[in-house]
């Protein structure tokens, strides 16, 4: 067993000598999570304690699984079977669909999208593609949770939900969407899950073939699991205790969707014989990178805080920089850029992180400028990329007629017929599509340094295909927050730092905030060694710079905070605001909208329409851009106070109700620039 336990730290051999559960991990970002519970694995399998075909290691991604198989692989544990849940639980329902339901097994749909768009044709209903996606996110975050379409607008209202249409609009569509789906024998990811728990519900055979087959569980991110899954993990468990959850407090990122950490943290009470163990010795990032990470989560509500403690030399210090406006902050991210690579580092080794996608446009041209490759990660999967699929036919074919040529030489010339040149192309779709047949190439050499001919190659592709693995490519990381999750990288930028971004602006609640708060920590310990942070003062060149650097930085920066900011969020500060009277005839306004408005709502409104369609028009426009509801950037009453009272001043905005300092700053200028033009 020594080779098995020899190397991990007295934490990590802790976790791996705990065979038997149930047993809970807090593993700490960088602190080695997948070494201590693949190690606990493979001694468990080769101490005799467990089958390895009796191993049910479940992770959130294909890839993720595909690590943990080829890991066990290297340490004497083959056998383990390492999926997804949705995978595991596809597996067991096709397999016992035709015993105890009978017929043909129902089919997978990869997407929501074109049931949903029936279901929206039957209602007459035409949203754009962004709203529909909106819809079918509020479908999974239901069915994760349990909630049907009769019970949704109540859930809805009472988890603060922002749905994209009215609550009601949505719970019809939902119910349109489970019509259609079940009329045409279809399942989704989570219907999938919710029928392999009612097969072994209700066919107690089944329940005692899958028990009988995996004895030995391991849940990994197990703060991300949402009510679906644990009913699933609870079913297989069938009241049994061998079970090793493993999670980070502090990376609870995906509430929305439906995630909760309450799983996690409560573990030791649902299992008061649990062994709970700390993972807390930070190996990827250096001392001081892993203290401003601390002193960031540090600042939070949350009692389950780990925190890390850095194993690595000392680096340097992470850096603050604001800068006059966008453009300008996204220049000198890639000047700075361009130093580092210059010193050495590799482009692939440098991310720019955001908090959301419509940041990424600003950075794509300030790259490109620089000459500077980049890579978007979160757009299209690089397996399903046409120039690699074609590539890999190409290669497929040649590897069945091999003629025993060199690998490297034979994949180089494959490739030169479907665009890879000796030098890159200068930027665009063409350097992209170059990109990837590099990697393709970069790969080949690689494994024809092991002795592997075009056959093998060929093999290691389709592997990687299917556990989603790609190759690395030669460019600059391009990712939201949330996409950056589980990533590393040399050298980090996290940019567009400010209040209204991070925590972005429709995060209201106690609990959203703090969630913003864990994004910006997931997003510091992304880093290895070079951290910056950076915001920009104002949106467009020549604009006023009244934004100020996210909350989350006060006494992080070395610098004194721009203004004084009060602790309670706008919408708890605006309840203390003196009675509003209606500016038509005086009387007390009583509703929100008549407030907003500022006048009765039967008393007469005098406003110019063409301006009312101009700022629906532009909040239309600005709502796409930053991947937006609507109703996020200013709701229709609120679009209506305007156009009524026609704001030219910062003031007179302001004194719309529901407009306050963080809205001014992003949508003042546009919204007065509206205004003052259509002033006679």
């Amino acid at each position: 067993m020594d080779d098995v336990l020899s190397g991990l730290d007295p934490e990590q051999r802790e976790v791996a000598e705990t065979l038997r559960g149930p047993v809970c991990v807090l593993a700490g970002a960088g602190t080695g999570k997948t070494r201590a519970i693949t190690h606990r694995i493979a001694h468990a399998v080769r101490s005799g304690v467990v089958d390895a075909r009796s191993v049910l290691a479940v992770t959130f991604t294909t890839r993720a699984a595909g690590e943990l198989r080829q890991r066990l692989r290297a340490l004497g544990a083959p056998g383990v079977q390492a999926r997804t849940f949705h995978a595991a639980a596809l597996r067991q329902l096709t397999y016992f669909w035709p015993r105890v339901i009978g017929g043909e097994a129902p089919s997978v749909i990869e997407s929501k999208l074109p049931v949903l768009v029936e279901a929206c044709r039957q209602i007459r209903k035409n949203p754009d593609r962004s709203e529909l996606r909106d819809i079918a996110a509020e479908v999974e975050w239901a069915k994760v949770t349990q909630v049907g379409p009769e019970d949704y607008v109540a859930a809805a209202a009472k988890h603060h939900r922002t749905s994209p249409v009215p609550a009601e609009e949505v719970a019809r569509l939902y119910e349109g969407y489970e019509r259609i789906r079940r009329e045409r024998h279809l399942v989704d990811f989570e219907t999938i899950l919710e029928l392999t728990a009612a097969v072994m519900t209700e066919h107690q055979e089944v329940a005692g073939q899958i028990r009988q087959q995996y004895r030995y569980f391991v849940v990994d991110e197990y703060q991300d699991v949402n009510p679906l899954q644990k009913l699933l993990l609870d079913t297989w468990l069938g009241g049994r205790k061998d079970v090793c959850v493993v999670g980070d407090p502090n990376q609870t990122i995906y509430s929305f969707t439906g995630a909760t950490p309450r799983y996690l943290t409560g573990f030791a009470v649902e299992h008061p014989d649990a062994a709970v163990i700390k993972l807390v010795r930070d190996y990827r990032s250096t001392p001081q990178v892993v203290d401003l990470a601390n002193l960031v989560i540090a600042k939070g509500r949350s009692p389950h805080r780990v925190e890390l403690i850095a194993q690595r030399p000392e680096g340097p210090r992470p850096t603050f920089a604001d800068y006059d406006d966008e453009p300008a902050e996204a220049a000198g991210v890639a000047r700075a850029i361009r130093k580092l690579i210059d010193q050495g580092v590799p482009s692939r080794e440098i991310a720019v992180l955001f908090r959301t996608n419509s940041q990424s446009e600003a950075y794509e041209q300030a790259l490109s400028k620089a000459e500077i490759p980049y890579v978007l990660r979160g757009a299209e999967r690089f397996f399903e990329r046409p120039e690699v699929r074609q590539a890999v036919v190409l290669l497929r074919g040649a590897a069945r007629s091999a003629a025993g040529e060199p690998l490297a030489a034979e994949v180089h010339h494959i490739l030169a017929g479907v665009g890879l040149t000796p030098a890159p192309p200068g930027g665009g779709k063409a350097r992209e599509k170059w990109e990837s047949l590099k990697a393709l190439a970069d790969l080949a050499e690689d494994l024809a340094a092991t002795g592997a001919d075009l056959q093998a190659f060929v093999a290691e592709l389709e592997r990687r295909a299917s556990e989603q693995h790609a190759p690395p490519i030669e460019g600059v990381t391009l990712a939201s927050l949330h996409a950056a999750k589980g990533l590393e990288w040399d050298a980090v930028f996290l940019v567009g730092l400010t209040d209204g971004m991070i925590p972005i602006i429709y995060a209201e609640t106690p609990e959203q905030i703090e969630e913003e708060r864990r994004l910006l920590y997931v997003g510091v310990t992304r880093a290895r060694e070079h951290l910056s942070l950076s915001w920009a003062l104002s949106r467009a060149p020549g604009g006023r710079k009244s934004r100020r650097p996210s909350r989350f930085l006060d006494g992080l920066t070395g610098r004194a905070p721009a203004s004084p900011r009060a602790a309670a969020p706008a919408r708890e500060r605006r309840t203390v605001a003196p009675p509003v009277s209606c500016r038509v005839c005086a009387r007390s306004l009583t509703t929100a909208p008549e407030q907003k408005l500022g006048r009765c709502a039967t008393c007469p409104a005098d406003y110019d329409e063409a301006l009312l369609e101009n700022l629906k028009v532009w909040r239309a426009a600005t709502a796409k851009e930053a991947k937006l509801p609507p109703y996020v950037v200013f709701t229709d009453v609120t679009l209506q106070a305007i156009a009524e009272r026609a704001p030219t001043t910062e003031q007179e905005l302001l004194s719309i109700a529901g407009i306050g300092r963080v809205k001014l700053d992003r949508y003042g200028e546009a919204v007065l620039g509206l205004c003052r033009a259509a002033s006679p």
